[in-house]
């Protein structure tokens, strides 16, 4: 145990004291407890003492002692194989045993009761307490094995008193071993399905040759290859990117034998198809060259797949300006005058609101998100989310909103398709100045003219001159962190000190982050910590912004804050009408006020590369999957991802989907789905860090054997006011959960048919966290030292 003080906040005496009582206790305690020893024995040493009192040296051996034996119940519980007993069962067993010998088998006889008990309040049946505990266990990455089963199975039997034989429990034992041998063959049959297609990629590449063999092959000149090749007759199947700015071209000797009919044709001055202005592509011969998949898929000329939007004579204009600017005022007017429109939005939150919005100008509107539809009969407006953009019905408006979302590696592509692909004959596109030259881009790929229009500020925002320390930050404050634990640790912080908070993550579903918002704009909660997940969608009266941190963790690295984040997150400061100033500031110990003022000083900045994303759809999958001849998905993606687009290819680039991949890479070894409804189980929002991928795998084998997928439940809620961090988090990924099974209900509702139970049973999840962090701040609130103060 290292005992050295980790705060100059105690004085020496305390520390010397914190050492001696673990000398004489020979306990240990958790790095992370030492904080609470020290402040307790600080509190208790007298002026000029160097040990402590008695009683306290006897309360610190106490808690030293309980906590050796909730360590010592752990490893026993863990080492037994009975993963599902948790630290709060431990816990709460300790705190009965009296005796201060107490030995392994009164640890045991002391844990007994209360798995019992909390095994029964899991659900009204043995069947439903065994499946919440398996999710449960699920949310931890962990899987029983068939003895951890057994030993599951009997404890539920001691809790509900079943007796032996019971036919529960042999039909759990037997679901149980069946479902793990159907996971372990779809698993080796994914693998087995992945070789093969990997294999059979790998001859076809090395069947290639180079261009010193294209003579020899179609038995005719050098200089008729290389003009045959320019009018693009012959396919290139591979272009390899050398030292310099070399490239080596590649064949497929089968495609090119296969052609040699066509040379006569081609001497006699055919003329050769201009693939992408309306001529019909030459034969190829056999379908396999990647240069075929490219043209199939037509990612190098994405704009042309659109051909509603191609078909109509479009007029975008471009409205940028900061937050707080009416860029959605602007459009939303306009959209609400014509006869027909379209709304899209980055969030399933911003596209109700979208829809309330059309409402309050007299407009009813539909509205279509992943998870959720509502159709209005006789409406012939619709809000929506950006990837549920219809392509094929034209309006006389449609409004894109958050156009710097373009650069998301993600969902950029789900933006390039909206803006290229929106059958709108007037489009609004509305962003940050910083998406301004890749919609120039895309506006020129398109042949569409273009207005822009810059809106300034309603309200000034101005960046703060000091730091601000946690105890001085104000009603109307919103504190930014940039990761769930910093934002509940914040808000730890804060309730200690009496303060009522909300709190905004990207964990939380939207209808509890409107909540929160709702809480903390009627004055309920003094403080709103977030993260950047109140850069978009959210209306909300902050009158300063302070940061708690001036770097964030990107997926790949920890980085400092860009220009365009100081700006977005820091723009929600000030309020037209309400905070006519907005501030930007900086947690003491965070950073410089300096940072902040020189980024919101700055010009946006202009990522180099300014070619949108783009990634396949439903229709260019199946045109490829013809091309190749198969039907699997993995070696679909595969063959796009190394074919479509070169890495230099001027005017695109391919999206990251990297998730589709492994999700089509796991279904390999699901019999019985067709390659659209892969490609649909491929596209739908999981969680990998939750075992997403996993899971979705389970139910797609449902799926296939025709059997019906059973929504998520939400397991066992304790009283909001006693929940932990860790069943918060548990409930959260339960949403999430609930959020991809009701995507594929809408998409698969034969398979997928209780819709209404899923829909209450997000309800409760979303009024169980509502209160959770509703209750526990007025708990704290209403804490002896707590403050009732409402805001002015």
């Amino acid at each position: 145990m290292n005992t050295a003080m980790t705060s100059e906040t105690f004085a020496s005496p305390a520390r010397e004291a914190f050492a001696r009582v673990f000398a004489r206790t020979g306990l240990s305690i958790e790095p992370r407890e030492e904080q609470d020893v020290l402040r307790r024995i600080a509190r208790a040493l007298e002026p000029g003492a160097r040990d402590i009192p008695d009683a306290t040296y006897r309360e610190i051996l106490c808690v030293a002692r309980r906590k050796k034996r909730v360590s010592r119940l752990v490893d026993l519980t863990r080492r037994s194989g009975r993963i599902w007993v948790s630290r709060d069962e431990i816990e709460e067993a300790v705190g009965t045993i009296e005796d201060p010998e107490a030995d392994d088998r009164a640890l045991e006889r002391a844990l007994a009761p209360v798995s019992r008990a909390r095994l029964r309040s899991y659900g009204a049946s043995p069947r439903a307490v065994f499946e919440t505990v398996q999710a449960d266990l699920v949310d931890t990455g962990r899987v029983l094995s068939p003895p951890q089963t057994d030993l599951l199975l009997m404890a539920i039997a001691l809790a509900f008193d079943l007796p032996d034989g019971d036919p529960f429990l042999d039909t759990a034992r037997r679901e149980e071993a069946q479902r793990q041998k159907v996971a372990s063959t779809i698993e080796r049959t994914a693998r087995e399905k992945r070789e093969k297609e990997e294999s059979r990629l790998r001859t076809w590449e090395e069947s290639l040759v180079p261009f010193q063999e294209v003579p020899r092959l179609l038995r005719c000149s050098h200089k008729e290859a290389l003009r045959w090749i320019a009018e693009n007759r012959l396919p290139v199947a591979r272009k390899v990117r050398e030292s310099g700015d070399r490239e080596r071209w590649e064949f497929d000797p089968a495609e090119l034998i296969a052609l040699r009919g066509k040379l006569g044709e081609w001497r006699n001055g055919g003329v050769p198809a201009a693939v992408g202005a309306g001529g019909k592509a030459p034969d190829m011969g056999r379908k396999v060259a990647n240069s075929v998949i490219a043209r199939v898929a037509a990612l190098d000329r994405y704009v042309a797949h659109f051909r509603t939007a191609r078909a109509l004579n479009r007029r975008i204009t471009l409205v940028t300006g900061p937050t707080n600017s009416g860029k959605s005022y602007t459009a939303l007017n306009a959209l609400a005058q014509a006869e027909s429109g379209l709304a899209l939005a980055p969030l399933r939150l911003l596209a109700h609101e979208f829809k309330e919005a059309l409402a309050s100008r007299g407009v009813e509107a539909s509205l279509a998100t992943g998870e959720e539809r509502i159709v209005v009969p006789g409406s012939r407006h619709l809000a929506a989310t950006v990837e549920m953009c219809p392509f094929h019905n034209p309006v006389d408006v449609a409004v894109i909103d958050e156009a710097q979302m373009l650069f998301d590696t993600d969902r950029g592509a789900a933006w390039t398709a909206a803006i290229m692909g929106a059958p709108a004959r007037h489009l609004y596109v509305l962003g940050a100045p910083d998406c301004i030259p890749m919609v120039r881009r895309i506006a020129e790929l398109c042949g569409d003219p273009l207005d822009e229009i810059s809106l300034e500020r309603k309200s000034p925002l101005k960046p703060a001159s000091q730091p601000v320390r946690l105890q001085e930050l104000q009603a109307g404050d919103a504190l930014i962190a940039f990761s769930r634990r910093e934002v509940l640790d914040l808000r730890a912080a804060l309730m200690q000190h009496g303060r009522r908070v909300a709190v905004v993550y990207g964990a939380l579903s939207p209808e509890v982050r409107r909540a929160e918002a709702q809480r903390f704009n009627s004055g309920a909660a003094d403080i709103l910590i977030a993260t950047d997940a109140i850069g978009m969608g959210l209306n909300l009266s902050i009158k300063r912004v302070v940061f708690a941190a001036l770097k964030k963790f990107d997926g790949k690295q920890t980085r400092d804050l860009t220009v365009q984040e100081v700006k977005q997150i820091g723009g929600r400061a000030g309020r037209y009408g309400k905070h006519e100033v907005g501030v930007v500031s900086v947690l003491a110990g965070a950073g410089s006020p300096a940072f902040i003022r020189r980024q919101l000083d700055a010009d946006a900045e202009i990522p180099e590369d300014l070619r949108p994303f783009v990634q396949p759809d439903a229709d260019i999958v199946k045109a490829v999957a013809a091309e190749i001849g198969s039907e699997s998905l993995y070696g679909v993606l595969s063959r796009i991802h190394r074919a479509v687009l070169r890495k230099d290819d001027p005017n695109y680039r391919l999206a990251d989907m990297e998730q589709a991949f492994a999700i089509a890479s796991a279904l390999e070894g699901v019999e019985g789905l067709d390659l659209t409804t892969r490609w649909s189980y491929a596209m739908c929002p999981v969680d990998d860090r939750d075992n997403g991928i996993q899971r979705l795998v389970g139910w797609a084998a449902d799926h296939a054997a025709g059997r019906r997928v059973l929504p998520p439940g939400t397991g066992r809620l304790p009283p909001s006011e006693r929940a932990s961090r860790e069943e918060l988090e548990r409930a959260e990924k339960r949403h999430k959960r609930l959020v991809a099974w009701r995507w594929l209900a809408l998409r698969f509702p034969e398979f997928y048919p209780d819709r209404e139970d899923a829909e209450e049973t997000t309800r409760r999840l979303n009024e169980w966290i509502e209160n959770v962090l509703r209750q526990q701040s007025r708990t704290r609130s209403a804490a002896p030292g707590g403050s009732s103060r409402r805001r002015g």
